[in-house]
């Protein structure tokens, strides 16, 4: 913590691949950027390094309140409140256009911010782009009906925006969940007011300078960096915010409906944790099913909630399959996320770290096989060597609690059965995968497995035009495609009576 007398509202930042820019770091309310009403500011860290390299403006409950009578105002009397549904398609154009001139600006903060790779973070801001730009094609599409019932009525039905939206993102991936949240709700004709995590704050505010060149009316888009535990509460228990959209842990995901229902009831949605299974049959092409299994749990260092943290591999091939698993996972690059080689960046903090390190040991002493990693990798930083467990049971720890670090089990199994029972055996259910030639094979795991997508013959194939939530206390509703306009409209019937 740090007093904000001392920080700026932006400043000049020059990263290590040599990119300099404007950072913002004051809160971004009603069009401009401002200090925090307490005071109060907080650093950020460079995960590469564990050092600290500037602070940002800290948002309170105060704060999200004078966020919150701004982006009501802006829904109701001013100018968005008028604008067309063809014109808010426009302005989300436009910002994605803006995202793709700074490309790799924001591609760079998204690195040294989180600690990916640069090869990674290219490919969130393509993902950003192309998310923005697919909701501000809907903009203008989304309709009511008009429904039949008797002569002597004319009835219609009108999807309309819900008013003010509070949106969590999380610190995995800054930008691409900031598009996700920011896209679906403002394509509908909603006023937001979204906190970023205190992990990873700086690419937030930079693309909250662009919503401003962009166009958009003040107290439309509202960003703020903040704790969770005081504005994020601050957001879930709000009463003029009528819907919360949040992304993370499940812990912290039943603190947020919990508080909705206590306060007004607001609309929820949640995103929230995995364990996915990851299951190889004898018939797949090993190579390649060896390649998306080392993509699916290593990709961004392990911190993805759909991660294939499970792998389950037939009798027949297991020893074949271990022995490759094992050798690709050790040729990934590890290190310097601005070098373009690397692919596993670092862990995002030293709390994430010393927990992610912490299972590691729960998974020694439960008396599972370390067949490679489980150490640091580097002398500073927050790097973890990827690391597979052998020896496992269905119930230790490290198989059913979420770890969100570059760590997997390898199991065997049986045939279809055994393996159905095992992929559905935690009370996640966000991802899945299957490797295998047969066609049959693949529809009756997809049709049988408890999750919200199954990938066939790849992982971490995530669009925006397809649907993405989870089954069980992987979280509610849906983000991304057509289902995601669902989340933040609410149906008005109409009725008139024609005699």
């Amino acid at each position: 913590m740090s007093s904000a007398a001392s920080v700026p509202l932006s400043q000049k930042f020059k990263l290590p691949n040599g990119v300099e820019y404007e950072q913002p770091l004051g809160l971004f309310i009603n069009g401009d950027f401002v200090t925090g009403k307490e005071g109060k500011a907080f650093e950020v860290i460079n995960p590469a390094t564990g050092k600290v390299v500037g602070f940002v403006h800290e948002a309170t409950a105060a704060d999200v309140d004078i966020a919150v009578n701004a982006a009501e105002k802006a829904f109701y009397d001013g100018p968005w409140s008028k604008i067309s549904a063809a014109d808010r398609g426009q302005l989300l154009l436009k910002l994605a256009d803006l995202f793709e001139e700074n490309f790799t600006v924001l591609a760079s903060i998204e690195a040294f911010d989180s600690g990916k790779a640069i090869q990674l973070a290219k490919g969130d801001i393509t993902a950003c782009i192309g998310c923005l730009r697919y909701y501000g094609g809907w903009a203008d599409k989304i309709h009511g009906k008009v429904i039949e019932t008797s002569p002597e009525s004319f009835n219609y039905t009108k999807q309309e925006p819900i008013g003010v939206c509070g949106q969590i993102i999380p610190w995995n991936f800054p930008l691409l969940m900031w598009a996700w949240k920011i896209g679906p709700a403002i394509a509908c004709g909603n006023t937001v007011v979204l906190k970023t995590a205190e992990q990873t704050p700086l690419g937030g505010l930079y693309a909250a300078k662009l919503c401003k060149y962009a166009g958009f009316p003040p107290g439309v888009i509202n960003i703020i960096s903040g704790f969770g535990r005081t504005a994020g509460a601050a957001i879930a228990s709000h009463m003029k915010i009528h819907k919360v959209a949040f992304t993370g842990s499940t812990l912290v995901g039943r603190q947020v409906m919990k508080a909705a229902a206590e306060s007004n009831l607001k609309k929820v949605t949640l995103e929230l944790g995995g364990k996915s299974p990851n299951i190889v049959f004898e018939d797949a092409d090993i190579d390649r099913a060896v390649e998306w299994i080392n993509f699916g749990i290593y990709y961004n260092a392990g911190q993805c909630c759909c991660a294939g943290s499970r792998i389950y591999v037939q009798e027949s091939i297991y020893d074949k399959v271990i022995k490759a698993f094992k050798k690709r996972a050790e040729a990934n690059v590890v290190g310097n996320p601005f070098d373009e080689a690397t692919f596993q960046g670092a862990q995002v903090s030293e709390a994430q770290y010393n927990r992610i390190m912490s299972y590691v040991e729960i998974g020694k002493k439960e008396g599972a096989t370390v067949e490679t990693g489980g150490e640091r990798h580097g002398s500073e930083g927050y790097f973890i060597k990827p690391t597979v467990f052998s020896n496992v049971t269905e119930d230790m720890r490290i198989m059913q609690e979420e770890i969100f670090g570059p760590v997997c089990t390898i199991a065997k199994f049986k045939d279809l059965e055994d393996v159905i029972s095992r992929g559905n055996s935690t009370s996640y259910g966000l991802a899945s995968a299957v490797h295998t030639r047969s066609l049959g094979t693949a529809m009756a795991v997809a049709n049988r497995l408890r999750a919200g997508t199954v990938w066939v013959n790849c992982y971490n194939s995530i669009h925006w035009a397809l649907p993405f939530g989870g089954y069980g206390e992987s979280g509610i509703g849906r983000e991304l495609g057509k289902e995601a306009l669902r989340n933040y409209t609410q149906i008005k019937t109409v009725n008139i009576n024609l005699s």
